[in-house]
Formats: structure tokens, sequence, C-alpha cells
């Protein structure tokens, strides 16, 4: 079970997962293009596609499938672009994140995944960071990461 914290100052949300893997085999599916479109997606909020230049500089494009049963800020049909700040495999994954439903469409935002082995598996940590003035969708992610790192955990363990 995910553990999912809002920062004190509003600014960001970081939630954290055991993975039954090794932290190679996470970072393969969070970098991956082929198994992010797998496991990056629900009922709720299909999938249409996730894109990932997996390296510093490379850029990222997801888009969600119109008819999800989920609203942000008026916004159902969901896309987010970004570049990729950090890339340090198998450890540390970070980018801008600029989303379509968030009440300023041009702020970015960072996701920070790390990744620390623990025993035979990982921990894993994202922190979605830049969030101070997005009260609307900091509520969404504050419960919607929690279900990205479950939908991960699931996917990387079976």
């Amino acid at each position: 079970m995910a553990n999912t914290v809002v920062a004190p100052d509003q600014d960001a949300v970081v939630s954290e997962i055991e993975i039954a893997a090794p932290p190679e085999r996470v970072f393969e599916a969070l970098t991956r293009s082929d198994q992010l479109a797998r496991w990056w997606t629900s009922p709720e909020c299909p999938l249409e596609f996730f894109e990932m230049d997996a390296r510093r500089g490379g850029r990222w494009h997801f888009k969600k499938k119109p008819g999800g049963s989920i609203t942000v800020n008026g916004v159902n049909e969901f896309e987010a672009i970004g570049e990729i700040l950090e890339f340090d495999p198998p450890r540390v994954l970070a980018y801008t994140w600029i989303a379509n439903w968030h009440q300023d469409k041009l702020r970015r935002t960072v996701v920070r995944w790390e990744l620390t082995p623990l025993g035979s598996g990982t921990r894993v940590k994202v922190t979605h960071s830049g969030l101070a003035q997005e009260t609307v969708a900091r509520k969404d992610y504050s419960g919607g990461w929690s279900g990205v790192v479950q939908m991960l955990k699931n996917f990387v363990e079976k």
C-alpha cells in the first residue's frame, strides 16, 4: 500500500511504496514507452499513449483517452508533456510536468522518482513539486500518485 502525504508548505505531494523487484526492473518500467503504455492506465482514466525519450534532455508526453470518469479543473481528456531533467539509472528520474488540467496550463511542475534498493526489492519515492498554486490539481494528485505507484507495483511484480 502506498503512503502519500502533502508537504506542509502545500508545494509537493510525496508518495512512497515498496516493490518486490530490483531497482533496475522498476527503472525500466518507468522509462520504456512500451512498458509505460501497459501500466499507466486504468478504467477510470484510460491511456491513449505514453512516449518517453529516456535520456537527460529527452522529452516525454502522455495523453489519456476521452471518456474517463475523472475530471479535474473541468478537464477529463488529460494530456501532459515535459523534459527529462535528471537521468541516473537505476536511481533517479526527474522531469518537468506541464499538464492541461492545471489551473495555469503553462505551469512547470517537477516529478522526481527516487529508487532505493531494499533487500531484494526497491523503495520507490515519487515527489511532485511546484504545486503551491495548483490547489485543485494538488488535491487530485494526493490520491492520484498513490494509484500510479500501486499500478507500477502491480505491473512490475507480476
